[in-house]
Formats: C-alpha cells, sequence, structure tokens
C-alpha cells in the first residue's frame, strides 16, 4: 500500500553480493509486500512478490508411459519417445516407441526423422540415412517443397560425415526451402562450399545465415575466416570486433584476429579464457575442419595440446586433420605418440574421434589403444557388440593394459551374461594395478552379486587397507561385511573412525550399518542379561552423530528400536516405560510393498509392530501383521518385476545388472520368513532364511533373524495372559 520497508543503494558487481535482513510487519500478509531491484536508470532488473496459492488446485500427479503397444495413436508415440530422449530417461528406450509407430505406418515422418537421428549421434551413419529418406518421401509426395525442412536437413548431415558432399549441398539446400532451418542449413552450404574453394558462394552462404540468426557466433566465426581468405582483412576485423561486443567468450573469433594480425598477446589472452582446457581446443578445431580449413585446426589444436600433452583423444584427432591435410609423416609421427599416452582419464565420446581411430588402426594394427578408445565411444553409443571386438583386440595386442579387461567384464557380464568371463577379466585387470580402488570396489561388487562367501570378500578387502579407507563406499561395504560376519563392535568402531561424505545412490547406507551395529550388539547384550547396557546401545539411536553424514529423516521408522527398548525396561521392572515404548513400536504403516528406496516401509518394521502388539495382548491385530507379511509374499513371489518409471535412483550400486525378479523373490521370501517367525512356525521360517541367503549371503535381514532365532529371543511364543496377570 505504498508503505517503504527499506529502500538502499549499492553498487552490484559479480564481486559484490549483498545481503540484509529485513525487519517485516507481521500484521501485513506475506503477499502484500513486494520487492523490486532497480538499476540505476530506474529499469526494474528483477521483482518478486508471494502468491496467494490458498485457492489454487493441486495439479494431476504425472503419469507414467505406457508401453508402446498400449498407446493407440502414432502421435502420441512419438512423444511419448522424444519425451524419453529429451529426459534421458534411464530405463525406457525411445526407439521401442519410434519403432511400434513405424510398425503401424513405415512411412510416418516424425518417427523416421527421430530413428534417423539416433542412429546419427551413435555414428551409425549408413543406418540412419533409409529413415531419412522415407520420411522425405512421405514429406515429397505431394509436394515437392517440404513444409518441414528437418529431415532433409539431418540427411545432409547424415552424407557430410559420409564425406558425400554434393549429395550433402543438395540435401542441406533443400532443407533451407523451409524457413526454420535457413539458418543452419546456409552455415552448412558455407562451410561445404569453402571446401569446394568456392569462397564467393561461400561468402553468400553465410550471409543468409547471419539475416536468420544475426548472433550465431560460429556462423560469425566462419565469416571471418572467409573474409581472411579473400583477402578482406579490413571487413573481417570489423566482424571481429563487432562479434567480441557481442560475446568476448567467442574463441573462434578471437583465434581470427590472432590469424590476421599475429600478434602473440592475442594468442595468449585467448588461451587465458580458454584456460587450457584441451576440449575447448578440440572443439573448435572440429569447427574449423567441418570447413576444411585444415591448417588453421590443425594450428589450434597444437596450440590446445601445448597445455595438455597427455590428452591421447587430441592426439589421434590431430594426426587425422594432418591426413586430412596431406601430411602422412607427421601424422604417423602423432599417431605414435598417441598410442604411447596414457588414456587416465579421457573418454572417447565424440563422433568425429570414430574416423580418427579406425585411421590410426589402418595405419598401425598393433595400436592397442586406438581399439580401446573404440571400444568406448562405441559403448557409449550402445553399440555392445563394436565395443566387445574393439576391447577383446586391446587385449589382445595389450595383454598388461587393465582398462580394457575391466570394460570387457562389463560388457561380459551385463550385455552378454558370461559371468564366467566377467569375473576372469576383472580379476585379471585389478592385478595389473592393484592401485585402482575402483576397480577394487567394482570386484567386490562383482563378488557379492555372484554370491560370493563373506569371508571371502573380507579377505580381498582386508588385503588393501589403503585402498579401502580411500573410498566411502569401500569403508562402507568392509563395515557391511563386519555386521554380516557378527562383528558389531568392529562395523561400530569403523562408522566412529570416519567422517563420512553423502554420495549418490548411497542415501541411508551408512546410517543403516550404523543402526544394525547398535540394535545387534543390544540383542546380543539382553540375550546375556545386560539390560542397562542394551539400553545404552539403543539410546545411541535417538541422534544420529554428524560425522555419518546424513540426520534423521522426519518420520524415520523405528519399531523394532523401539520394541527392543520396551524389551530391556520391561526387564529392568519398568513396565509403565515398556508398554509406552511397545504402542510406539505397533504403530506405522502395516501394508507390505516393495521396499525398493531406503526410506520405503520395511517388512521388518512391520513384524516389529506384530511382535509389540504381542506384548500388548493383542494377538489377534498381531497375527494380522504376521499374516499380512504371508499373504504379500505368495501373492507377488512371481511377479515380473520392472523399474518404476519414476525411478530416478536405484538403492545399490547398479555396476553390474541386477535380476529384478530375482530380488523380488527373496524380497517375497523375506516377508514369509518374517510372517511365519511372528507365528512362531520357527522351522518354516529358518527354511525361508536359508533359501534367501542361499541366493544372497549378504542379506542383512535373513542374516540377523536368524540369529535371533539362535539366541532363543523367540518374543512370538509370549504368553500375553500370563503377563497380564
Amino acid at each position: 500500500n505504498g508503505k517503504v520497508f527499506y529502500e538502499k543503494m549499492f553498487n552490484a558487481s559479480p564481486k559484490n553480493s549483498f545481503e540484509k535482513d529485513v525487519n517485516m510487519d507481521t500484521s501485513i500478509a506475506p503477499e502484500q509486500y513486494i520487492l523490486t531491484l532497480y538499476d540505476d536508470q530506474g529499469n526494474v532488473l528483477v521483482d518478486y512478490q508471494q502468491n496467494n496459492n490458498k485457492d489454487k488446485e493441486v495439479p494431476e500427479a504425472a503419469q507414467p508411459a505406457k508401453n508402446p503397444e498400449d498407446i493407440k495413436s502414432i502421435e502420441q508415440l512419438y512423444l511419448r519417445g522424444l519425451h524419453l530422449e529429451q529426459y534421458r530417461h534411464a530405463t525406457y528406450k525411445p526407439e521401442d516407441y519410434y519403432l511400434e509407430g513405424l510398425k503401424r505406418e513405415p512411412f510416418d515422418v516424425r518417427c523416421n526423422n527421430a530413428m534417423g537421428l539416433l542412429h546419427l549421434r551413435k555414428g551409425l551413419f549408413t543406418e540412419a540415412e533409409p529413415y531419412f529418406n522415407k520420411a522425405i518421401e512421405t514429406l515429397t509426395e505431394r509436394n515437392p517443397n517440404p513444409y518441414e525442412g528437418e529431415p532433409y536437413f539431418n540427411l545432409g548431415q547424415c552424407l557430410k560425415y559420409q564425406n558425400r558432399l554434393e549429395e550433402a549441398y543438395k540435401a542441406f539446400y533443400k532443407s533451407a526451402w523451409n524457413a526454420a532451418w535457413q539458418d543452419a542449413a546456409y552455415f552448412q552450404l558455407a562451410q561445404i562450399s569453402i571446401t569446394q574453394n568456392k569462397l564467393e558462394l561461400a561468402l553468400e552462404h553465410i550471409d543468409k545465415a547471419l539475416i536468420k540468426n544475426w548472433h550465431n557466433h560460429k556462423a560469425r566465426a566462419l565469416k571471418s575466416a572467409i573474409l581472411r581468405k579473400s583477402g578482406k582483412v579490413d571487413l573481417a576485423l570489423k566482424l571481429i570486433r563487432d562479434s567480441l561486443e557481442i560475446d568476448g567468450f567467442n574463441f573462434s573469433v578471437l583465434f581470427e584476429k590472432y590469424l590476421i594480425i599475429k600478434e602473440d598477446a592475442i594468442l595468449q589472452y585467448m588461451n587465458s579464457l580458454m584456460r587450457g582446457n584441451i576440449q575447448n581446443y578440440m572443439e573448435y578445431a572440429i569447427d574449423y575442419a567441418d570447413a576444411s580449413l585444415f591448417d588453421e585446426a590443425i594450428m589450434l589444436l597444437k596450440e590446445g595440446i601445448k597445455f595438455d600433452k597427455t590428452n591421447p583423444l587430441a592426439l589421434y584427432l590431430l594426426a587425422n586433420l594432418l591426413i586430412k591435410n596431406n601430411d602422412l609423416q607427421e601424422a604417423k609421427i602423432v599417431f605414435k605418440q598417441a598410442k604411447n599416452t596414457t588414456p587416465n582419464d579421457n573418454f572417447a565420446f565424440r563422433i568425429e574421434l570414430i574416423e580418427a581411430l579406425y585411421n590410426a588402426i589402418e595405419m598401425d594394427e598393433k595400436d592397442a589403444m586406438a581399439h580401446f578408445h573404440l571400444g568406448n565411444i562405441w559403448y557409449d553409443k550402445k553399440q555392445y557388440e563394436k565395443a566387445v571386438f574393439h576391447w577383446e583386440q586391446s587385449v589382445g595386442l595389450d595383454k598388461n593394459f587393465p582398462t580394457s579387461r575391466r570394460n570387457l567384464a562389463l560388457a561380459y557380464f551385463n550385455k552378454k551374461n558370461d559371468a564366467k568371463v566377467a569375473v576372469k577379466q576383472l580379476e585379471k585387470a585389478f592385478e595389473l594395478n592393484t592401485k585402482d580402488a575402483r576397480v577394487l570396489m567394482e570386484l567386490d561388487q562383482l563378488y557379492k552379486r555372484l554370491n560370493y562367501s563373506k569371508e571371502k570378500r573380507m579377505d580381498l578387502l582386508e588385503k588393501h587397507p589403503y585402498l579401502i579407507d580411500f573410498r566411502d563406499d569401500l569403508y562402507l561395504e568392509k563395515i557391511t561385511l563386519c555386521n554380516q560376519l557378527g562383528d558389531y563392535a568392529k562395523a561400530l568402531e569403523l562408522i566412529e573412525k570416519r567422517t563420512f561424505h553423502p554420495w549418490e545412490g548411497g542415501e541411508g547406507k551408512v546410517i543403516g550399518q550404523y543402526l544394525i551395529s547398535l540394535v545387534e550388539m543390544a540383542k546380543e547384550t539382553i540375550s546375556l542379561k545386560g539390560y542397562n547396557k542394551a539400553l545404552e546401545f539403543l539410546r545411541r539411536t535417538e541422534k544420529y552423530p554428524e560425522n555419518l553424514g546424513e540426520g534423521k529423516l522426519l518420520g524415520a521408522q523405528e519399531n523394532d528400536i523401539n520394541y527392543w527398548i520396551g524389551c530391556a525396561l520391561n526387564e529392568l521392572g519398568e513396565e509403565k516405560m515398556a508398554i509406552d515404548y511397545w504402542k510406539r513400536a505397533s504403530n506405522g504403516l502395516s501394508k507390505p510393498e516393495a521396499a525398493i528406496f531406503y526410506n520405503d516401509q520395511q517388512p521388518d518394521k512391520i513384524f516389529y509392530q506384530g511382535l509389540a502388539l504381542l506384548k500388548l495382548g493383542m494377538r489377534e491385530e498381531a497375527n494380522n501383521r504376521f499374516k499380512g507379511l504371508i499373504n504379500y509374499g505368495e501373492q507377488h513371489l512371481n511377479d515380473d518385476v520392472k523399474i518404476d518409471y519414476f525411478a530416478v535412483s536405484l538403492p545399490d550400486l547398479l555396476i553390474w545388472e541386477d535380476d529384478l525378479n530375482k530380488r523380488n523373490e527373496i524380497h517375497c521370501s523375506y516377508l514369509i520368513g518374517l510372517g511365519n517367525l511372528g507365528l512362531g512356525d520357527i522351522e518354516k521360517a529358518q527354511e525361508e532364511f536359508n533359501n534367501i541367503l542361499g541366493m544372497r549371503s549378504s542379506h542383512m535381514g535373513a542374516l540377523t533373524h536368524k540369529v535371533l532365532i539362535e539366541q532363543k529371543l523367540d518374543v512370538s511364543k509370549f504368553d500375553s495372559q500370563q503377563y497380564l496377570r
């Protein structure tokens, strides 16, 4: 209502932030306040006013994608596939939806174009071409000038990658009929015209590209190069000056300025902006190479290699540029350098590298590293058979390079279902480099996935204490093994000695082991009649220490903890307090479900609800809990399980693909075992737990409840009537 609560003038810049606490009149509704930031001319830069959301309806929840065969319209199949691509869905494949559309209508424009693009991005140019041609055939069936230029443009790219420039030129030109594609099409036409040494035509094309998109910075750089090569230096410098005013980080334009003026200060300034990052130099060198400006591409890439002499991919790319520039002698020298350069953290992903790596093999058939990088790039593009072929070639040529073997292990296990070869390759990879903590972690996870004994896994980890300390996940795996082997005190000691850092996929894992250690130590102590000591352990679960890296979730489910506190208090004669804790333990969600995420309702929480209800004399309710566990387990034991559409992370490290149906079988067997344990059928419960441990020896729930039976803490047979008397 016109009242100013605070006003301030200050200087703002990327270096200076401004922060202020303002006292507000709480009698005025928050949505009445307006915060506004002006520049020195009084123009509003940004303002904020809280919305009143009281009357707004809650939006309808998002729905998971239907299976392709269940979607009625081809348009919806296309849109669903496009959505999956845009959001990079981890488990659903967009091609399944496009191909279903093409099964119904083989000449559908959008599905053909989408499938062509999928192949193009994977470097599969000959496979992509027919899809674009089919889309074009439909588009031009009744009109030679299509309303949509994208399939023509994509075909042009496909042909250009195959060095079929005359055909590519025609396709790009045809795509320019459509206004939306003129900017990109004329840029490509200009590049081809330079390759054909038609500089005036190239200048005409690049001007048309800039008319459609004045801020196309790649086009500005290319026009600068055309003007320079045409001898129109003054015009080039003017364009460079104007372009740098729009974008001072246009590296190609800066390089063009250096090529004209030849001042080292310009080159040094460009290098400082590019931060010596070899990826920047590779990217812009490829831009030059696309227009066959190989001298410039080579010069720029060599400048980048000065800052990173150990990047083999930059060397392979440079050697390939030298081949294109007819300098075979130097290309051989650079290929040899690349071959002898350790990959370190460099992963091939650019499709331009495919040609470079195949040329390297053609020049030197013993280049194991070229095969290794080709394996990487094909695996990245989901061409698994090609990836395996090249990694096997790499291993055959260099038996002592561990990473090709490590990669083969992944491919053999996850894509070829050959666990035997996977173990052999990964064990050899670690043997070749016993300082690689990542590979040790993967080897342990593979052993775990294949149900190797806990003792064998612990023996492996204890041989490499330095590597264990290097990674939180490895260190936690050792803690977990201590708990699984019954050494709870050692597990707790290891937890207390380390400060953990949160990591994706590790949510709740450290806390889980912390709680297991304390609860199991409490149960052991209760079995030995050390009730006060047991309470000390259980009270430590009330607040998690900071070194765990996570706090307690709101509404954390602690049925088991409350149950055991009640048991300890009862034995100490604190019956009233015990009943209070058993009441707490009896509350919570009682319907079993597929527990996937760390904050999902876990089945043993329902089991302890039932035990607490027995303590409270509510046998019928308790039995309902136990029977509910059994019924759910039996009903869902043979389900065909798929990862939920909205799942963005999973509870375990999925380095090695898991059998979801087997995981479900284990989960359901666990529910059945717990239910029978609650009902007092010890023999049936033990049978289920033994069955689980036969499939997965690391299953903590089965292990701890077997111990429960062995400790004779069989509270399920408690006589509630006797207690009440």
